[in-house]
């Protein structure tokens, strides 16, 4: 009955937000809440709710105050030279715009952390699928299925799982898997291309003049609108902004707006030290993550803007995605609760073992690899790696298939995992680009689907699954 319901309660949650009769965050929260009652454990609801928030605490920390740091650096130029190279590459073709989307994606996860990743590229390719109308589930689509091929990097999290659980080492698992993880980013590339190519045809050609025509008063910025100056003055003076430049190159295309009065230019290079710094700690494990982004947060904020008015007007320009994702963070820890203080997981993933037909014990990678796709997408990581995966092995091994090509197949379900319900940092990439959570699932599902089979078969090909 467990099974059932487990099941039931997950298609029940899918089906409303992809037809948007609920919110996402009324549906984490009322439906699990409802299936909790009709198992008769509706008196530990409160205990579930709160073992589900405690669990995701410290992931809600980090983003928030993760994405107080990115947008800081966002709002005082850290990434508009990367921005204005990307930009002078993709112009105004929608093609080239929906592939740099996909390269730049890629690139940024190489910190292995999915929330700065869709911070930076958001904040970044926004402005162009804006002014050019192009579809911005396109956006977070191509970002998500980019990031999810990246995110089994060592340090991205599921490798590491997946080795820990296992007992083994984690460059064993990786290093492997290197070609098959290489063709499904090159799939996704091309994937870009021919969406890019699809939103080309849908648009028609646009040149520059035509896109200044659309929209020729307003640019975004990293945390809203802002107004064109004049070149004789504006919004650079009288709060220590930047300078003015005599001739912007490429205007209508810079993205981040680059004359807004939260620049710093002379302290570029403390900003990129400060991040890179972040970033190696946060890859060396110097310190918890929520903690760094803390620490970092509040370091950024005193040395850019020092005046306390200057302060509080970054907070309250980032508090809407702060509210947005931390909301989501909470609610969805509600969803995981009552799936894992219920048994309902446990129940769920038994079956699925247990049905697995003993002609298929000789090719236990092949279906390890399969049901990651589906099961990392319907439960998190950790319920998966360090649940289902050891079972899944324990049978393998009984059928001579050694644990480590287990332990690969099982990373194969990461692009689409990445825009599993149960992945806080969707909700940034979602709520950033202001896409229904709906409308994205609705898209990305089945192209990311698609990428996580083009790596499981790669991987077969090149005979390490």
């Amino acid at each position: 009955m467990l099974t059932i319901l487990g099941f039931a309660m997950i298609a029940t949650f899918l089906v409303l937000i992809m037809l948007k009769k609920m919110s996402p965050i009324a549906a984490l929260v009322l439906i699990p809440a409802l299936f909790c009652a009709a198992v008769g454990k509706g008196a530990h609801l409160g205990d579930y709710v709160i073992d589900g928030v405690t669990s995701l605490a410290p992931t809600a920390a980090m983003l928030m105050f993760a994405i107080v740091y990115f947008g800081v650096m966002i709002d005082v130029g850290l990434f508009d030279p990367v921005v204005r190279g990307i930009l002078r590459f993709c112009k105004a073709d929608p093609l080239r715009i929906v592939v740099g989307t996909a390269v730049l994606a890629a690139i940024v996860s190489l910190d292995g952390d999915g929330s700065t990743t869709f911070m930076i590229t958001v904040s970044a390719m926004y402005p162009l699928y804006k002014r050019l109308k192009m579809s911005l589930v396109v956006m977070t689509g191509v970002a998500a299925m980019a990031n999810g091929v990246m995110n089994t990097l060592p340090w991205g999290g599921p490798t590491a799982r997946a080795a820990t659980a296992l007992k083994l080492d984690a460059s064993d698992v990786f290093v492997p898997m290197i070609p098959a993880l290489a063709t499904g980013l090159l799939f996704v590339f091309a994937l870009a291309y021919v969406l890019g190519r699809r939103e080309r045809n849908r648009l028609g050609a646009l040149t520059l003049d035509e896109v200044l025509v659309e929209e020729p008063e307003t640019v975004l910025v990293g945390a809203g609108k802002a107004r064109v100056p004049s070149r004789t003055g504006g919004a650079g003076s009288g709060t220590g902004g930047a300078d003015l430049p005599d001739e912007p190159e490429d205007d209508a295309l810079q993205g981040l707006d680059p004359y807004r009065e939260t620049l710093r230019p002379g302290l570029y290079w403390f900003n990129a030290l400060l991040t890179v710094a972040l970033l190696t700690a946060m890859i060396m494990e110097w310190l918890p993550i929520p903690v760094l982004f803390l620490l970092g947060a509040a370091l950024a904020l005193t040395v850019n803007y020092p005046r306390m008015p200057a302060q509080r007007a970054r907070i309250a320009a980032h508090a809407e995605n702060v509210l947005n994702v931390s909301g989501m963070v909470f609610a969805a820890a509600v969803f995981t609760g009552v799936l894992q203080g219920t048994g309902m997981v446990d129940h769920m993933a038994d079956w699925l073992v247990g049905n697995i037909p003993d002609g298929l014990g000789p090719h236990m990678a092949l279906v390890t690899g399969v049901l990651s796709i589906p099961l990392t997408y319907f439960m998190s990581n950790d319920g998966f790696y360090f649940g289902i995966l050891p079972v899944l092995a324990e049978a393998g091994q009984a059928h001579g298939v050694p644990a480590v090509e287990i332990a690969r197949a099982s990373i194969v379900g990461q692009p689409l995992h990445m825009s599993s319900p149960l992945v806080p940092a969707v909700y940034v990439l979602v709520g950033m680009a202001k896409v229904e959570f709906g409308d994205h699932t609705r898209f990305v599902v089945k192209w990311a689907a698609l990428t996580s089979a083009v790596v499981l078969g790669a991987g077969v090909l090149f005979g390490t699954v």
